[in-house]
């Protein structure tokens, strides 16, 4: 606990005399887990107000005891303050210094209360009893033997997180992921860290290539070294991943690594790191595979194998297929029709046909365009033909979607169960795998899987693998939404192949037309500017427009209103009905910006609320939070959205709930999760919510397209607002030139079957 921490470095133009001072932290003003920037109140013996300090701090918490050394500056706005040039740990000289210390969350299983008991009983000695007699704590009423245990190994474990925060600190790394770093290496992190840094960009949720790369530099390893370059070249193409490519050709993967790999002293020829991507490959690091082209295309030996797999598992399935006797389907399907007295449009009509013989079949359509009672019809039809009965006739219809959300819905929609397809096939956490594969099929002949636009390449080829040879899988899907947020753009490969059976429903249903968010979403899929009611006080419309002024600043201010008077007068909950979604993360009517907003409003802070502050995120009860990576130990997957149900500050977890099952995240853990009262377009694919509001600007230019507002407005089941400019949303009706993703599943496909 008197570790040194060398936290700033003195302006080389300042000459102020450095001097010493102690004190107990009283309160934290500002803390960035980020940087560590910090500013604080200190309380100085003999010293009657609260002095204030700034400077970067690898942990800091109130009740410590300080000893800083600096100098004092005027700020010109706030007054006196100390700059903390260096500082040292020591422990807390009075009773109620080592109170706040103990309670102040520093220690899982001491929260504030079991501080108070301990202190009372051990008083000014209460420090040195658990550094050295931490079994007497037993002395002290309602501590358990279970929870000395916690106890200890909490206290030995802060003491090593603490030397390995010191040395990441000074290596240049963030301070938010020294206690992942040590979860995940536990001793050893120093070590492993000083080996092979580019390892943590590897195993630490979080920590990229280039915060591994300030750590290699400030160890000491070459910029120009062949280490450098191979994790680079890896990082680029696990970053092209990330937005949705499955490989990246030579030329631009060559481009982008240099600008990565550059600095003020090194300049990476384009031979050297063509020359290292040749190593790479022959020693099967990457795979390089030839276009029609002619151009070198550098994918991740993960990405290339499932690719490929995927295409000859899919055209293995579309070369068998069923022949049943389609007179009797006709029979089944009119009288089907005719005791429902309902009328199949042509498509829909030919969905169903389809559907007793395809082995692969894919149902696309907009909105109002039937897929719902067209899936309603297959399941009547697949049951008809006995895919319902138990064995040796066929076994259970199979439900599915990428998403909770989804699966609820698709149960909504046809009154069977339906599960995510991680659960369907049956992920098993121990092995990081899923136990339903070519070895052990599902037991079920006949498969359906809604949100299929949603799959990326790793799912799609995961169900796949899982599918009987004798079954038959339906995609249903909208293949003008976005594509999936992980990589690949199966749906639209598949479809684009011309070779998997596509039924693609245009025709909207009278029942649908009623609905002017249904109508402005196809108006907006042919490029014609949406016929939007302007926002009133006596809507006659579900999809209306808010102008919102010019300014960002002015659309914050616009969707606070509605949330606060205008959505509460038209009988919806804000808590529970209304979801903004944003095109993007940063700006002012980005979603990082919106969520601390619409936290203040909807649900602020109270004192009967507990909450905790990690990554510059509030996280507090009752706040919606949205899950940021698959985290399969869990099982909960990126884009799952819960409700925080509690907060034990003594434990140091906070508790979630998806859909009426609690998740526990440990404190270490909170940067999986975001705040979820604004999500991105993105993230929202496969949920539907009561109410939509969509800001759109022209701050959004970059990622403004046609199916982004799209998505966006049909995520709304009964009122869309977009707040906005005009000029915008014909921004983003008028373009349709987003950037086209790296895959080569469409023509593997036709390559195969041709």
């Amino acid at each position: 606990m008197s570790s040194a921490y060398q936290v700033n470095q003195q302006p080389d133009n300042a000459t102020p005399k450095q001097e010493s001072i102690t004190g107990v932290v009283e309160r934290l003003t500002f803390h960035s887990e980020e940087s560590g920037y910090t500013i604080a109140r200190l309380q100085r013996p003999k010293v009657s107000e609260l002095t204030t300090i700034t400077g970067s701090f690898a942990g800091i918490q109130p009740g410590q005891t300080l000893q800083l050394n600096g100098f004092w500056r005027e700020h010109p706005q706030y007054g006196l303050q100390f700059q903390v040039v260096n500082y040292k740990e020591t422990k807390p000289a009075t009773i109620t210094g080592i109170e706040k210390y103990l309670g102040s969350g520093l220690i899982k299983g001491v929260g504030p209360v079991t501080a108070k008991r301990i202190v009372a009983h051990f008083g000014i000695e209460t420090l040195d009893i658990i550094e050295n007699q931490i079994d007497r704590l037993h002395e002290v009423n309602g501590i358990a033997r279970k929870r000395i245990t916690m106890i200890k190994k909490a206290w030995e474990t802060q003491k090593a997180i603490k030397e390995v925060m010191v040395f990441l600190q000074s290596h240049g790394v963030s301070t938010i992921y020294a206690v992942k770093i040590y979860k995940n290496y536990g001793d050893k992190s120093i070590g492993i860290v000083t080996t092979n840094p580019y390892q943590l960009a590897t195993d630490i949720y979080g920590i990229g290539f280039l915060t591994a790369d300030k750590i290699a530099r400030n160890l000491g390893v070459p910029t120009d070294s062949e280490f450098r370059y191979r994790a680079g070249i890896t990082h680029i193409i696990n970053d092209a991943s990330e937005d949705g490519h499955c490989y990246l050709p030579q030329p631009e993967l060559i481009e982008e690594v240099s600008k990565c790999l550059k600095t003020d002293d090194h300049q990476p020829t384009e031979d050297a790191i063509a020359t290292i991507i040749k190593n790479m490959s022959l020693a099967d690091e990457l795979i390089r595979e030839s276009s029609p082209e002619q151009i070198l295309l550098c994918y991740n030996p993960a990405f290339f194998n499932t690719e490929n797999n995927l295409a000859l598992l899919i055209a293995q399935r579309l070369r068998n297929p069923i022949n049943p006797d389609m007179e009797r389907v006709r029979t089944w399907l009119a009288r089907f029709t005719e005791s429902r007295k309902v009328e199949l449009s042509p498509q829909q009509q030919q969905a169903v046909e389809m559907a007793a013989y395809s082995r692969v079949l894919i149902l696309t359509g907009g909105p109002g365009t039937g897929k719902t009672f067209s899936v309603r019809t297959i399941v009547g039809l697949w049951k008809a033909m006995g895919k319902s009965l138990a064995k040796p006739l066929g076994t259970r219809i199979a439900l599915a979607a990428p998403t909770g959300r989804a699966a609820q819905r698709l149960t909504e929609m046809t009154g069977l169960e339906a599960k995510t397809v991680h659960r369907l096939l049956e992920f098993d956490p121990k092995n990081m795998g899923f136990k339903r594969d070519m070895k052990n099929p599902l037991p079920q002949k006949a498969i359906i899987i809604d949100e299929a636009s949603m799959l990326d390449l790793f799912l799609a080829y995961s169900l796949i693998k899982a599918v009987p040879e004798d079954g038959q899988i339906l995609f249903v899907g909208d293949i003008d939404q976005l594509p999936s947020v992980g990589p690949g753009k199966v749906l639209g490969d598949l479809i684009n192949s011309s070779k998997v059976p596509v039924i693609r429903l245009t025709q909207i249903f009278r029942q649908a037309q009623t609905s002017a968010i249904i109508r402005s979403a196809h108006q907006i899929n042919l490029g014609q500017y949406p016929n939007i009611e302007p926002i009133s006080e006596t809507p006659q419309s579900d999809c209306l427009w808010h102008g919102g002024g010019q300014q960002p600043e002015h659309g914050v201010q616009a969707i606070s209103e509605l949330i606060a008077d205008f959505i509460p007068k038209l009988g919806f909950n804000p808590v529970a009905d209304v979801q903004v979604l944003s095109p993007m993360t940063r700006g002012l009517v980005g979603t990082r910006n919106l969520n601390n907003v619409l936290q203040q409003l909807i649900n602020p802070p109270s004192p009967q609320k507990l909450e905790v502050t990690r990554g510059g995120t509030v996280f507090r009860v009752g706040d919606r939070v949205i899950q940021l990576t698959n985290d399969y130990n869990r099982e909960v997957f990126n884009g799952d959205v819960g409700f925080i149900t509690n907060i034990d500050t003594e434990e140091q977890e906070v508790i979630v709930q998806y859909q009426e099952r609690d998740v526990t995240y440990d404190y270490a853990d909170l940067n999986e999760l975001g705040l979820a009262w604004s999500v991105t377009i993105h993230k929202s694919q496969g949920s539907e919510y009561p109410v939509v509001i969509m800001p759109i600007y022209t701050q959004h230019y970059m990622l403004l397209s046609r199916n982004l507002i799209y998505t966006g407005l049909t995520r709304a089941k009964k009122l869309a607002i977009i707040v906005g400019s005009k000029k915008a949303i014909g921004m983003a009706v008028r373009s349709v030139n987003q950037k086209e993703r790296y895959t080569q599943l469409q023509n593997r496909l036709v390559s195969i079957l041709s």
